[in-house]
């Protein structure tokens, strides 16, 4: 296996001279065209992780996710492999496991491992873990909730919570329930049940308020307790995920949607479209923010803007949701 070493004696120039040409440093115009014919030549591949030692760059890219049994995180993963990939970049991807000292030891484990940039998707952001993000080396951006000063991608939740409240609104519904999650998640615990209950309540709407967690199954069991006494005539699940599980329950208990309640989610998930009824949600880019959040952390530093940016999303009715009658 040829070393820098024999590159550098064909070459007839010194091995600090070959590292700097592999590393895109500064070489004579002859040199460089010279170790280009012999690299073709032999089909040289230099040791990757050797040379990002020695680069000023490493081109790595750490990506933390919450966990690994979510759809939405699976789509920003690939939109992050598939620009990654078109840039010749590598990725080390941590999980978190929705807890935030995991978190922290992730940044501090990408950090000595001299990755270029972090993305992480944020869920939980308690304040030792926003220290650590300002006060990191390396650069962070953020994806799904936001700091002020650090560069981040987020969702217009607020404006997804208002979509589903019109939905329900425009469909004669006046007895909602929103099914929710903890607000130390604050885009999906906070902004979109805000969101659903600005626009319910300025059109005479009541709400009924349920917290769960963010598992399936956690949701499933907690509506079978629930779903029997429940008024509400229009369930709002905070995630597809949750959504999911009232639907099981209601199937479970023998309740019929939409007929019984009309049910809908948040996330576009692809699997709300395998059930009968297709389960109403409200789509989120989330393969596209991957890809952006790529593209940003390569941008010139100048380039960078530390105002959120803001990702637009739509609304997708399905069969899950039905006009009822008003009352007489």
């Amino acid at each position: 296996m040829l070393t820098l070493n024999d590159i550098a004696q064909m070459a007839g120039v010194s091995k600090s001279t070959v590292s700097r040409y592999l590393n895109n440093g500064s070489v004579s115009q002859k040199t460089r065209e010279k170790l280009d014919t012999i690299v073709k030549e032999t089909g040289y591949q230099p040791n990757p992780f050797a040379q990002s030692l020695k680069a000023e760059k490493t081109n790595m890219i750490g990506v933390i996710i919450p966990r690994y049994d979510s759809p939405s995180t699976n789509e920003v993963l690939k939109g992050i492999d598939t620009a990654a990939n078109k840039r010749g970049l590598r990725l080390i991807i941590m999980s978190s496991n929705l807890d935030a000292d995991r978190t922290l030891n992730n940044i501090q484990t990408l950090q000595i491992q001299k990755v270029d940039q972090i993305i992480l998707l944020g869920s939980f952001m308690n304040e030792e873990l926003k220290q650590v993000i300002y006060d990191s080396k390396v650069p962070i951006i953020l994806v799904g909730q936001s700091m002020p000063a650090i560069t981040s991608l987020i969702y217009d939740d607020y404006h997804a919570g208002q979509l589903i409240a019109q939905h329900a609104i425009a469909l004669n519904h006046k007895d909602l329930a929103f099914i929710g999650v903890s607000e130390d998640d604050y885009a999906v615990g906070v902004l979109r049940k805000q969101g659903f209950y600005d626009y319910a309540q300025a059109h005479g709407a009541t709400i009924q308020y349920i917290e769960t967690s963010f598992s399936r199954s956690e949701s499933r069991a907690k509506a079978l307790t629930y779903l029997p006494s429940l008024r509400a005539t229009y369930i709002a699940a905070a995630t597809d995920h949750i959504a999911m599980g009232i639907h099981g329950a209601a199937t479970h208990l023998g309740y019929a949607i939409p007929d019984d309640f009309s049910l809908s989610g948040f996330g576009g998930y692809k699997a709300t479209q395998y059930v009968v009824p297709n389960i109403t949600t409200v789509n989120y880019p989330f393969y596209e923010t991957g890809e952006l959040a790529v593209e940003i952390a390569f941008q010139e530093q100048s380039k960078i803007q530390t105002d959120p940016i803001v990702l637009s999303v739509i609304i997708n009715a399905n069969p899950s949701t039905t006009k009822i009658r008003k009352a007489e």
